[in-house]
């Protein structure tokens, strides 16, 4: 598998990001590796709070979170998605498939022997994070969801979303930290959305970032919904605490949070939260409400 390995130089001065990086290596399924990247902050005998970016940010997306979950005592793991931010990057669009991403990420949780988990997951950080849910229920202790859905392609996802997924095939160049823009009811400064753009110093390294609109699952024949209906199996037996904090502003996502405290018995008697003036990428708008929202959540669910 070809990847390539953004230079250290691109993340250099980032506003309001200074996190020690740390690496480990995932199997690439074909003999060899890809290096991971993952922030792994705050006391290391603390309950983890893992924390998954989706399309097409990465961990730069919890930094205002993180320093208010370690203040809180936790440990704060969050890893960059192979093909975004300091991961390395396949460089063939069909090398990105859903299967090889959840493997990816299950690889960071048994390397890490990560336990007693609690999970903030938006996004495909939910449709990767959910799925490690159901075929590691063991491991999690409580789950949040924002702004996210576990699709099986049983059902129409939407105008905004089929609008996103042809821009994303059609754009000529696909401008990272734009479209994160347009996804949140602030207006970041263009130091932020450098910030997103850094892993991508040109378009060689977005094929991650292009081919992740068309691996939804969107039909029923998708290579990916058996294995979804599998986990929606499980997840509807989950009786864990399950909380979702989802925004007010986001076309995309709407509706799904409703689905869950449908389906999945630990949403009852949680505190869900539609939080205001958020956009899609909530953490950015939100993102300190949100982290107060999590440390309640956790604290109002102990495991013991």
């Amino acid at each position: 598998m070809k990847a390539l390995r953004t230079p250290d130089s691109c993340f250099a001065n980032l506003p309001d990001y200074d996190f020690e990086p740390h690496y480990l290596m995932v199997d690439d399924s074909e003999g060899g590796e890809l290096r991971v990247h993952y922030l792994d902050e705050g006391p290391r005998d603390a309950e983890p709070v893992l924390l998954l970016h989706g399309e097409p940010s990465w961990c730069y997306l919890y930094r205002k979170m993180i320093p208010i979950l370690i203040d809180a005592g936790h440990r704060v793991i969050a890893p960059d998605l192979p093909g975004f931010g300091r991961s390395d990057k396949p460089t063939v669009r069909t090398d990105h498939t859903y299967q090889r991403h959840v493997d990816w990420m299950q690889s960071v949780l048994d390397q890490l022997e990560l336990t007693n988990i609690t999970l903030f997951c938006q996004d495909w950080g939910g449709l990767i994070g959910l799925r490690l849910v159901a075929e590691n229920p063991d491991r999690f202790a409580r789950v949040a969801a924002g702004n996210t859905m576990l699709p099986t392609g049983d059902y129409d996802p939407g105008e905004s979303f089929r609008n996103w997924q042809q821009f994303s095939q059609d754009t000529p160049k696909f401008r990272v930290g734009s479209i994160i823009n347009s996804g949140t009811t602030t207006e970041l400064s263009q130091a932020v959305i450098d910030a997103y753009n850094a892993p991508f110093p040109d378009e060689s390294y977005k094929e991650g970032a292009r081919q992740f609109p068309i691996l939804v699952p969107i039909t029923t024949d998708d290579p990916a919904t058996e294995d979804n209906r599998a986990a929606w199996r499980t997840l509807s037996k989950w009786d864990k605490p399950f909380i979702t904090l989802f925004s007010d502003s986001d076309p995309v996502t709407a509706g799904g949070d409703r689905i869950m405290q449908k389906l999945i018995p630990g949403t009852q008697n949680q505190a869900h939260t539609i939080i205001a003036d958020g956009g899609h990428f909530l953490q950015e708008d939100q993102g300190e409400n949100l982290a107060a929202l999590l440390i309640k959540f956790i604290a109002d669910n102990p495991t013991s």
